[in-house]
């Protein structure tokens, strides 16, 4: 055999063999490999983003549900305070009204002239310290019957005045604190009815006599 020079040190040499299959993915890669690195940051940046804006939305909704309750409590706590002495101030109104209807009595001058200015400087006293708390009389006598301010006791037939208008004021009505305390019991005018013609008029027979003729 007649054997070839090699060269000195030479080797045999592999010949890398060649891809058969192009359409496979190259050496290393597998098959649906995942984004890359700065694209999964993007992803993971944007997640961040959106559950940021949901908890900023939930964060403001809850605020103005705070300050909504806020506002009702502060409303409600005032007017507690403001009418926390009205079972106090309603038990004092037949004591006000005694004193008025002594006033009114003993306003006749002479001897008891005195102890009627001790009794009027009283009253004025008494109201000065009720007003001072929220309370206020109403005047009704002449004003238009309203159910949210009158108790009606009587009703009167009275063609000098409108139906439904305030006649009389048996005992006078309060707010407190611009809230109806008390009503006031009050008399109202009723419509006058129509008179119905007796049977048998002058009118009754010349409309028979008409329609004959």
């Amino acid at each position: 055999m007649n054997d070839e020079p090699k060269p000195d040190g030479a080797g045999p040499v592999s010949v890398p063999a060649e891809n058969t299959n192009p359409g496979q993915d190259p050496p290393g890669e597998a098959p649906g490999a995942p984004a890359s690195a700065q694209e999964k940051l993007q992803a993971e940046l944007d997640e961040a983003v959106r559950s940021a804006q949901a908890y900023k939305d939930q964060f403001l909704r809850k605020a103005a549900e705070f300050e909504n309750f806020k506002r009702r409590s502060e409303a409600e706590y005032l007017n507690t305070v403001r009418n926390a002495n009205e079972g106090l101030i309603s038990s004092l109104i037949p004591i006000v009204e005694d004193l008025t209807r002594s006033l009114k009595a003993g306003n006749n001058g002479g001897e008891g002239e005195p102890f009627y200015r001790g009794v009027e400087l009283i009253y004025q006293k008494l109201m000065k310290v009720l007003e001072g708390q929220g309370l206020a009389p109403f005047d009704s006598s002449g004003k238009p019957f309203d159910v949210d301010y009158h108790d009606a006791l009587l009703q009167v037939t009275r063609d000098d005045v409108p139906p439904g208008t305030v006649i009389e004021e048996i005992s006078r009505g309060y707010t407190l604190n611009d809230r109806v305390l008390r009503h006031a019991k009050v008399v109202v005018s009723a419509a006058a009815q129509p008179e119905s013609a007796p049977e048998g008029s002058s009118t009754d027979g010349e409309s028979k006599e008409s329609t004959r003729h």
